[in-house]
């Protein structure tokens, strides 16, 4: 039977016990199915079981792929010194970026990762790739983040220092995309290391629909590695000549990007537009 029941509010509202209880309790079940799967993918064993899976994936991904290698002698020169490096590449390329480093190079390699949910899970899989991890600045919201920026570059710079390769995504974590941040620039001031910067692509690829148009690689398929000039920063370098350094080291990756994209036949990935400033009031 269909009551007419008073609503708090002065209405009245057609309510049909029949019906609605079945509604509520279907709803409450898809809750909780959801509830169970986030609690499912943010917890550790999950994602260690996902991140180990992963970085299987990307070796059988590399170990498929015929690769060609271009610029070879940039890294090699680097490598050879045995001394630090700071390696710079675009936020897109992660996935396969261990195979831009030489096994034989005596530096060990490393990734800046933010202390989030999500750079756990980035680091879980770099330490599969034995690729080291330095964590940004912390999750806790009560702490000071400049604090963790402050800690997180100390312990690049004496990675760098002990003679070995410190790897920055340097227009992470949220973009621009492919416009770089002064992140390496400043680590390279400091420590007189210089930047080797690299790029890559596949043929058989996804290109994500993300920020960065993140490329997933897919097995067999041709691959290219393009490692560019490396850039070194003078130690009193002014404020004018680390932006034009910037903006040296955002061509010349924007480049080798390009020629690596051209050479597996496509996408290429575009960098950002920069905001429209021709409107702008001085």
């Amino acid at each position: 039977m269909v009551l007419l029941q008073p609503f708090r509010g002065g209405l009245g509202g057609l309510i049909s016990p029949r019906n609605s209880r079945p509604d509520l309790t279907r709803k409450s079940g898809i809750a909780s199915k959801v509830n169970m799967v986030k609690r499912l993918t943010r917890s550790a064993p999950f994602q260690i079981a996902v991140a180990w899976l992963l970085a299987r994936y990307m070796q059988l991904c590399a170990a498929t792929t015929r690769w060609e290698y271009r610029g070879r002698d940039h890294i090699d020169a680097l490598t050879e010194r045995g001394d630090g490096i700071v390696a710079a590449f675009w936020h897109s390329r992660i996935a396969l970026s261990f195979m831009a480093w030489p096994r034989s190079a005596p530096q060990k390699p490393a990734m800046l990762i933010s202390r989030s949910k999500e750079g756990d899970f980035i680091a879980r899989f770099a330490r599969h790739l034995d690729i080291a991890t330095v964590r940004g600045s912390s999750r806790n919201r009560r702490k000071d983040k400049a604090k963790g920026g402050v800690a997180a570059f100390r312990d690049m710079d004496r990675w760098v220092d002990d003679g070995n390769c410190m790897g920055l995504t340097i227009d992470g974590p949220r973009g621009p995309r492919q416009r770089a941040t002064m992140g390496a620039l400043r680590l390279a001031k400091a420590t007189g290391a210089p930047i080797m910067i690299f790029s890559w692509s596949v043929t058989n690829k996804h290109v994500a629909k993300s920020w960065d148009r993140f490329i997933l690689p897919l097995p067999f398929g041709r691959g290219v590695v393009v490692w560019g000039e490396s850039i070194v920063v003078p130690v009193d370098a002014s404020v004018q000549e680390m932006e034009r350094l910037r903006l040296v080291l955002e061509d010349r990756l924007n480049a080798i990007t390009l020629e690596a994209d051209r050479a597996c036949g496509g996408p290429i990935s575009e960098p950002e537009p920069l905001p429209d400033t021709a409107g702008a009031v001085s």
